[in-house]
């Protein structure tokens, strides 16, 4: 099984990347960090003649993360009840990769991976961080992709997730399910 973790934090070890590396530990997966690619903000052409124009960012390695991926754990932490801006903005940029005539097998690729979410936040998240995770469903069943489960974890100040015992055991059971896969 190939795993792909996006994170979506621009702090470096921030508590989603900290969660999602308990999900991950002892798999062999690959790490992209958001913050570290440019991926510029969608221009929506759709509905333009001659449609999504190329755009020469770093958004090509997104999109073949997704085509090698069978699983994508999307680690972010909760800002204003949603995803950081950086993964909003590489989400985005779907409705152009799933038109991209250089990847026609993307959108139906799209449909056999398995997607997790992690996510952090320092206050309720485990109800504050809800809008994220229908905002990450609708996302998911627009494209296909079937939406295993979530995590949603407690932390403000950096090392905090660690305190958090629940997250910590939801962590370790998706861990224990990975591995066997």
């Amino acid at each position: 099984m190939n795993i792909t973790t996006f994170i979506g934090s621009s702090r470096e070890e921030s508590n989603s990347e900290q969660l999602a590396d308990l999900v991950t530990r002892g798999i062999k997966h690959r790490k992209i960090y958001l913050k570290n690619l440019s991926i510029q903000p969608i221009h929506d052409l759709r509905h333009a003649e001659g449609g999504f124009q190329l755009v020469s960012d770093d958004y090509d390695t997104i999109i073949k993360a997704f085509l090698e991926s069978d699983l994508i754990v999307f680690s972010t932490p909760i800002y204003w009840y949603s995803m950081s801006g950086i993964m909003k903005n590489m989400i985005d940029r779907l409705s152009q990769a799933i038109r991209d005539e250089r990847f026609p097998q993307l959108k139906e690729h799209l449909q056999s991976i398995e997607a997790v979410v992690i996510a952090v936040g320092g206050d309720e998240p485990r109800i504050k961080g809800l809008p994220l995770i229908q905002q990450f469903q609708y996302t998911f069943d627009f494209l296909n992709m079937r939406f295993s489960t979530y995590i949603l974890g407690e932390g403000n100040q950096p090392g905090d997730i660690l305190q958090d015992q629940q997250a910590l055991y939801q962590a370790n059971l998706l861990n224990k399910r990975l591995k066997h896969l």
